[in-house]
């Protein structure tokens, strides 16, 4: 029970890191490109790397701070960190095929499953 909380806090920390660092591009480049969540998307994937390549071979620390740190933190700034992450994984693992499959189903299964949430939101 005591991860949850932590994933909470860590959660509503990162989603906040989330819409300052969105905002802050976005007063800097135009509104036509969605620039905030490609910098939001990317920076979260250079942390998750970082964090979690430090953790597995020179930090050790408690299964709660990583949970805080890389799910709830990282997780609430950016979803996409922990599908890199993994995608990244599966490939270290010599598992191409897998990581592979993840990749595309991923990328195509969220798209379809927007447009499709779009539509049915429309129809509602």
């Amino acid at each position: 029970m005591k991860n949850y909380l932590w994933v909470f806090v860590g959660g509503g920390l990162g989603a906040s890191a989330r819409y300052w660092l969105s905002g802050a591009v976005y007063r800097w480049l135009p509104m036509d490109f969605p620039y905030g969540n490609l910098a939001v998307n990317t920076i979260g994937c250079l942390l998750i790397g970082l964090l979690m390549a430090s953790l597995e071979e020179r930090f050790l620390v408690t299964p709660t701070l990583r949970v805080f740190l890389a799910i709830g933190i990282l997780g609430g700034f950016t979803t996409f960190s922990s599908f890199s992450y993994e995608t990244v994984a599966l490939f270290r693992d010599n598992e191409i095929f897998r990581g592979t499959v993840n990749a595309a189903v991923s990328l195509v299964g969220c798209l379809i499953a927007t447009y499709a949430g779009m539509v049915l939101g429309k129809l509602l």
